[in-house]
C-alpha cells in the first residue's frame, strides 16, 4: 500500500530537493529540517565569492542588506501574509520579547497564554513581566481562555500547533474573541509554517513569530522571522532599538528614529551565512502550494495513526481529526524515553518529550509513506520484544 501511495504522491518529487542518509527514516523534521541539496553549494558561493571576493562590497552588490526583507517575502505565502508584513530576524525568543513589549499599553498590562504551552514563550513573557514590574502573565487552561480575556488583556499569546500533542488551534475562532475584548493576538507558528496551510490575514491575526530551522529547512539555529499586520505597523515600535532598525542606519544620528514598515523590527547586524542557509531551505518550497503540503501532512499522519493504533501500551496523544493537528504525531508510552533510544538505534529517528511522549514528525517535503510504515513496524517490533529493558537504552544522554 505504501508503494502505491508514494507513486501517487504529487509532492514525491520534493524529496529530491534534499540530502538524506541512506537507510534512515527521519521522523524528526519538526525539530530540525533535513539538509537542502542546494545548501552546500549555495553556502560555498556566499563564502568564497560574495565574502571572499566581494568583501564588504557584497552588502550592496550581493544584496546582503536586503536579505531579511527578501526572505520574509518568501515566507509570506506559506503563512497567508503580504510580502511587506514579514521580516527575518533574530530568534523566536527575541522576536517574542519584541512583539510582547510592543503590544502592551498603559492600560492593558496582562498577557494571557495557554497553560502548558511551549516553555520559551511563557519564559519570555514572564521575563518581560519581571523586568517591567507591572505586567501580569496569566497561564490559563484551554477551556477557560476565552473567558479569561478582559479589558486588562493586552495580548493573547498562543502556539498554533502544540509542541507536544501536535494539537492545532482554530486561529480565527480564538482571534475573534481576543479582538472583541480589545486585545491583540500573537501566534507562534514554529510547528506550523511549512507543514500546514496558515492564513494569518484570513484569520485577522495581528502578530506572529516562527523559526527557520524546523519545517522551513534553514539549518540548525536558523534565523527566525516575525509578522506584523499592515494595520499595526505604524503604531507598534521595536523595544530593541538597534541600528539596523533605524530609519537611516548609516547616518549614525545621535537619536533613534524607527524605520518605516517591517525594517524597524531589525536590531543588530544580520547573520549573512545563516540567512544564506535559510534561503536554500525556503527554495525547497518553490512551486509547492501550502494546501498541497497540508494535504500530504494529513495523509502521512493519518496513515501512521492507523498503523500504530492497536500496538499494546501505546496511547495516541494527538487529535485524530487531521484539521485539528499539525504534521507530527505524539504517542504516549510508559517507557517512552528508552523506546525512543531503541528506535534511533534501529535507524528510525523520532524524538522524546517529557514525561512519556514519543513524537514522530513527518515533514511533508521529505517523508514517504514507506517511511511511515517502517516507523510503525519498527515501533511495534520494539514493543513486542520489550526493547526498553536493554540497559543501553537507559543511559543518560541527550535525546534528539
Amino acid at each position: 500500500m505504501a508503494h502505491s501511495l508514494d507513486l501517487a504522491d504529487p509532492l514525491a518529487h520534493a524529496r529530491g530537493r534534499f540530502r538524506l542518509p541512506d537507510g534512515i527514516v527521519y521522523a524528526d523534521g519538526n525539530s530540525l529540517g533535513a539538509l537542502p541539496a542546494a545548501a552546500p553549494a549555495h553556502l560555498a558561493h556566499v563564502v568564497e565569492s560574495e565574502w571572499g571576493q566581494g568583501l564588504i562590497r557584497s552588502w550592496n552588490d550581493a544584496g546582503w542588506i536586503d536579505a531579511p526583507a527578501q526572505l520574509g517575502a518568501r515566507i509570506a505565502p506559506l503563512i497567508g501574509a503580504h510580502a511587506d508584513e514579514v521580516i527575518v530576524a533574530d530568534s523566536v525568543s527575541v522576536n517574542l520579547f519584541k512583539l510582547l513589549a510592543a503590544g502592551l499599553t498603559p492600560r492593558r498590562r496582562t498577557i494571557v497564554t495557554l497553560a502548558g504551552d511551549f516553555p520559551t514563550d511563557s519564559y519570555i513573557a514572564q521575563g518581560l513581566a519581571n523586568l517591567l514590574g507591572n505586567v501580569t502573565l496569566r497561564e490559563i487552561p484551554l477551556a477557560d481562555i476565552v473567558t479569561a480575556l478582559d479589558d486588562q488583556t493586552a495580548i493573547l499569546l498562543l502556539t498554533h500547533v502544540h509542541y507536544q500533542s501536535g494539537a492545532r488551534h482554530d486561529m480565527a475562532a480564538l482571534t475573534a474573541p481576543a479582538h472583541a475584548a480589545g486585545a491583540l493576538t500573537l501566534w507562534d507558528l514554529s510547528h506550523s509554517a511549512g507543514a500546514i496551510a496558515v492564513d494569518l490575514n484570513a484569520a485577522n491575526a495581528d502578530l506572529a513569530v516562527g523559526c527557520g530551522y524546523k519545517f522551513l529547512n534553514g539549518g540548525p539555529g536558523a534565523p527566525a522571522w516575525l509578522f506584523v499586520a499592515r494595520r499595526h505597523q505604524k503604531r507598534l515600535e521595536n523595544p530593541l532599538s538597534g541600528w539596523m532598525g533605524h530609519a537611516r542606519p548609516f547616518a549614525f544620528e545621535p537619536g533613534y528614529t524607527p524605520a518605516p514598515g517591517m525594517a524597524r523590527w531589525l536590531a543588530g547586524t544580520m547573520p549573512i551565512l545563516a540567512l544564506a542557509a535559510l534561503n536554500a531551505g525556503l527554495a525547497t518550497f518553490d512551486g509547492l502550494a501550502p494546501a498541497a503540503i497540508e494535504a500530504k501532512a494529513a495523509a502521512l499522519t493519518t496513515h501512521f495513526i492507523d498503523r500504530v493504533a492497536h500496538i499494546p501500551g501505546i496511547t495516541l496523544a494527538t487529535p485524530r481529526d487531521p484539521a485539528a493537528r499539525g504534521a507530527h504525531v505524539a504517542l504516549a508510552h510508559d517507557h517512552a524515553q528508552p523506546l525512543t533510544q531503541a528506535l534511533i538505534a534501529h535507524r528510525v529517528i523520532p524524538d522524546f518529550r517529557t514525561p512519556n511522549l514519543i513524537r514522530f514528525g513527518f515533514a511533508p517535503l521529505t517523508s514517504r509513506f514507506a517511511d511511515v510504515e517502517t516507523a510503525a513496524a519498527t515501533l511495534a517490533h520494539l514493543i513486542e520484544t520489550q526493547a526498553w529493558t536493554n540497559p543501553a537504552y537507559h543511559q543518560s544522554r541527550k535525546v534528539t
